[in-house]
């Protein structure tokens, strides 16, 4: 069995918390391991994790890198879209993969997971998955759907029909329906939330491309360099249009672990501990009076007074807060910042980069003010800014810094001053993280004032 995971969504209805440069997949929302991590470790019982294939895109390569050593899969496969082009190019891409560059044949079974879900407990899981891989080892399309316990709007739903074997043939996939339709299909018994998992074969899941979805299939029979080069050709679809609701193949094998695709702030509040009020509180805060509410601090106090079936979430730099059961609309506030360009949309305070982290701690006409943290034996990359100075403060660990020609070492409570228009470079040579602080001087402080000459993470 090869397990693709699809990690390349840029999610936004857990904003502000999930922004396009960091996705839910990559957030630890109240545990100690993001939801990319969690989702690989939940299968390494099952096989190696050379057998593992992440597909995902360059902005996030550095994120999946870092996800995948830290939980000891290191030798898993990183597989980078070119384009965004939704589930079913990406699960064609990953099949082509599969088997051109790691063996698989025809018979082989893949399993497709999102990256971004929670699942517990995981021995039940994975007696799931065992099942529906023998499904898949018949030929079947196999997709893993839960029962539902509310009549949940955020969900497509499956119409289970006729057993067979471990699961059932599919009758019919279902839209997100309204409140009356999902409160008729909890009733009738029936019907299962699509948890958007899937298991086929290589061999058989082709078969399915040149029946439904032939623009798919004929950009993906040739080998995986082409396919690749090819890639934005690829009709932007996802799989349960262009397969499986067409197919006749499809099974659905349920899933009767705990399941929660964390797909709002209704579903965050759902998963975290409760107190004796019904409150889900994390960070620095201090209810009053409060019940069923969730309070989701970051760096100031949240104070909360009265408050009932509330949502409170606080950034750096946004707070949103919303009636429990409206959680699905706060996407509406992420088209409204994007209409507006705010940069908010896209970015947080604190940004991660492939040798550590900066935040913004100020900035205002002419100035911008950042603390800059490069993880040992780290660098950035060798560049210059046509528009601003820089003045570096050492607060932690010890740097080397490049300014033209000279590199010198700069210890704690020492500082140095790159002029405009300098080429420039800073290292940690040491074995604790290195701490700056940047103050920036200039007519324009945007991030894409800087030329690379030399870069070692492939930037230039």
């Amino acid at each position: 069995m090869k397990l693709i995971i699809l990690a390349g969504g840029g999610g936004t209805r857990l904003f502000p918390l999930s922004r396009t440069c960091m996705p839910k997949q990559f957030l630890k929302l109240g545990e100690s391991e993001s939801l990319l991590t969690q989702t690989v470790k939940r299968f390494l019982p099952l096989l190696k994790s050379s057998d593992i294939v992440v597909v995902t895109n360059k902005e996030y390569i550095h994120h999946v890198k870092t996800e995948l050593a830290t939980c000891g899969a290191g030798s898993a496969h990183i597989l980078l879209e070119p384009v965004a082009r939704n589930t079913a190019p990406a699960i064609a891409l990953a099949t082509r993969f599969c088997q051109d560059e790691l063996g698989a044949a025809a018979e082989e079974v893949l399993f497709v997971t999102p990256a971004d879900h929670i699942i517990h407990p995981i021995d039940i899981f994975i007696k799931n998955v065992r099942q529906a891989v023998e499904l898949a080892a018949q030929d079947k399309v196999v997709t893993l759907g839960i029962k539902p316990d509310k009549p949940e709007t955020g969900y497509g739903y499956i119409q289970a029909g006729e057993a067979i074997g471990a699961g059932y043939k599919v009758a019919s996939f279902r839209e997100k329906p309204d409140q009356k339709t999902a409160e008729q299909y909890l009733a009738a018994g029936n019907y299962y939330w699509n948890s958007g998992m899937f298991a086929f074969s290589a061999g058989c899941i082709m078969e399915e491309f040149r029946e439904h979805a032939p623009e798919i299939y004929q950009l993906a029979t040739v080998e995986f360099s082409e396919v690749l080069n090819k890639f934005d050709a690829m009709p932007n679809i996802s799989i349960d249009y262009a397969v499986a609701e067409k197919s006749l193949r499809v099974v659905m094998a349920p899933l009767t672990a705990y399941w929660n695709d964390i797909g709002s702030w209704d579903a965050i509040y759902d998963v975290l501990e409760k107190d004796h009020s019904g409150n889900a509180i994390k960070g620095d805060c201090l209810p009053i009076d409060c019940s069923n509410t969730l309070m989701l601090g970051r760096n100031r106090l949240i104070a909360g007074i009265g408050l009932e079936d509330v949502l409170v979430v606080e950034t750096d730099d946004v707070i949103v807060v919303a009636k429990r059961g409206e959680s699905q609309k706060v996407k509406d506030v992420v088209t409204e910042l994007k209409a507006r360009g705010r940069r908010e949309v896209d970015e947080h305070t604190t940004m991660y980069r492939p040798w550590g982290s900066y935040t913004v701690l100020g900035e205002g006409t002419g100035y911008k003010m950042k603390k800059i943290v490069v993880a040992p034996g780290q660098q950035l990359s060798l560049q210059l800014h046509y528009h601003r100075s820089e003045h570096w403060i050492v607060i932690g660990g010890t740097a080397k810094v490049t300014i033209g020609e000279q590199a010198q070492m700069v210890h704690v409570n020492e500082s140095v001053y790159i002029p405009t228009s300098t080429k420039h470079r800073l290292e940690n040579p040491g074995k604790i993280p290195l701490e700056i602080i940047e103050v920036q001087n200039g007519s324009y402080l945007g991030e894409d004032d800087i030329v690379r000459f030399d870069d070692v993470y492939g930037r230039v």
